[in-house]
């Protein structure tokens, strides 16, 4: 009984037919608001932090091929959620899409996927952004107690857990010394983070005019960025263009083109966001046309930044200097030009705040969408009675993203971000596929170009992708999905709408 309602599904025309009848939430957000979501979404801690963070340890000045390869295979994904977004505008993006083609079981393992990777983005970012935030505080004399500056480092972490455990008796063959610097919680990522939540929490209309203007600050800096660095960049910092492969004394690999396929593993949640827009389907004015624009948009807007971004940074200063947490800003103190620092600074720090709600915007609506359809407790789908929001899953994202953006440092956040959303995006090119096969005959506003070279191309990309990503990504993965499967065994197939239909 469990395996058949694991393969039970909602037609394309049950969805279709929902879209004019869903009242939960008003249509408030047109073509502009949409792309200024994908757009924030997608430009923040890739440019801000990570683009500087791999060039120094795994890809040089080849970052920006790590850039071109992840965006590629973003393009074939966001293609196929463009037909999608078109053919199926309704709430929870993916993992709709998935109910619509694959089954609820293929869909809750989407949605319980996005659910923790959109909320460790949010953290990631959080994290990238406190960074920032501090550069400006010491420009203006202010300096936070040690404690609450960063996250614990991860041989920190492993002190304290190593302490917890022995005195219990254990002991270990290995023990981790006892930690030297005085960083605890990172009280700025965690503020930050709740203070979306809060956001988000009220009328969605406010926060994505305040998040479009936020954006287009944003775009200013990075423009600045490109147009002032252009004129500092010394060619001979990019070579070797590709670095030769080197090991540390851990035995870990850095540079190389293996490298460059690292860097690309990594930094690919820096070139998707877009999917986000699509999780606002039904607060869209026109979601069936500005949905597809609105994803390919964003898109092409911020591959340009981003190589060129990566480019400036590689040649303004030796790309083994740019490994801290406010690499742009630190790029140009090195040249001389502080005050550009303190611009972009700035910049990033309003900037990456659309980052955090196009996320958060997402993750929240996604619980929302697996909490109607009867997989989660309906308490998670009811909308707040003043601000029509889902505040309820909203702000308990909240915590959840301050605890880690506190505790955690930024390199164990990231590295469990990708493997999921890369997954989502092999289920979302086969879901294309499988449809053009079963209905052929559909009436979509957007049809994916060369959909049996693109999709399939989609899918091969982010398997060379997974592939990079370190082998704890895997064992984390498999530990967040077998709880998946847990919750949607014990309550979500007992639970789900479809059994009343």
């Amino acid at each position: 009984m469990s395996l058949a309602r694991f393969l039970r599904h909602k037609s394309v025309e049950q969805l279709q037919a929902e879209v004019g009848k869903r009242s939960d939430f008003r249509r408030v957000l047109g073509l502009w608001q949409l792309t200024a979501i994908g757009i924030g979404g997608i430009i923040g801690v890739g440019i801000f932090v990570l683009a500087g963070q791999q060039a120094a340890m795994n890809a040089g000045p080849a970052v920006a091929l790590s850039f071109i390869i992840a965006g590629l295979g973003s393009a074939c994904a966001a293609l196929c959620y463009a037909e999608f977004a078109g053919l199926i505008p309704v709430t929870g993006s993916a993992y709709t899409y998935g109910y619509a083609v694959l089954g609820e079981g293929a869909a809750w393992i989407i949605g319980w996927d996005l659910l923790l990777e959109y909320a460790l983005v949010v953290a990631v970012v959080a994290i990238g952004w406190s960074g920032y935030v501090q550069v400006l505080l010491a420009t203006a004399g202010v300096h936070l107690p040690e404690w609450a500056q960063k996250s614990m480092s991860a041989d920190t972490m492993k002190y304290y857990w190593q302490h917890a455990v022995g005195s219990l008796g254990v002991t270990f063959a290995n023990p981790v010394p006892a930690p030297t610097d005085g960083h605890r919680f990172n009280i700025i990522a965690a503020a930050i983070s709740l203070l979306v939540a809060i956001m988000l929490s009220v009328r969605t209309e406010w926060g994505a005019r305040l998040n479009t203007l936020i954006v287009t600050i944003k775009v200013i800096g990075v423009a600045l960025v490109i147009g002032v660095g252009a004129f500092f960049i010394n060619t001979a910092n990019w070579h070797p263009f590709i670095p030769a492969r080197v090991f540390d004394d851990k035995g870990m690999g850095h540079f190389g083109w293996h490298g460059v396929l690292t860097g690309a593993s990594v930094v690919f949640f820096a070139v998707f966001g877009y999917d986000t827009l699509t999780t606002a389907a039904e607060e869209a004015k026109n979601p069936q046309r500005d949905l597809p624009r609105a994803v390919l948009l964003s898109l092409a807007v911020a591959m340009v930044l981003y190589i060129a971004v990566s480019l400036v940074l590689t040649g303004i200063v030796p790309y083994t200097s740019l490994g801290g947490e406010a690499s742009v800003s630190d790029a140009f103190n090195a040249i001389g030009l502080p005050w550009i620092s303190n611009i972009i600074a700035v910049a990033a720090v309003i900037g990456v705040v659309s980052v955090l709600f196009a996320f958060m915007l997402g993750a929240a609506r996604i619980w929302f969408a697996l909490s109607r359809d009867g997989l989660l407790p309906a308490w998670f789908s009811k909308v707040h009675p003043r601000f029509g929001t889902p505040a309820r899953p909203t702000m308990i994202l909240g915590v959840f993203t301050a605890v880690v953006a506190g505790l955690l440092p930024i390199g164990e956040v990231a590295e469990l971000v990708n493997i999921g959303t890369l997954s989502a995006f092999i289920l979302i090119c086969a879901s294309v596929l499988v449809l053009r096969v079963r209905k052929p005959g559909l009436q979509r506003n957007f049809r994916t170009p060369a959909v049996w070279f693109t999709a399939p191309l989609g899918i091969v990309f982010s398997l060379a992708l997974i592939y990079g990503l370190p082998w704890i990504t895997f064992e984390r993965f498999a530990v967040w999905m077998v709880l998946g499967l847990i919750v949607y065994f014990a309550y979500g197939a007992r639970h789900s709408k479809l059994n009343d239909e």
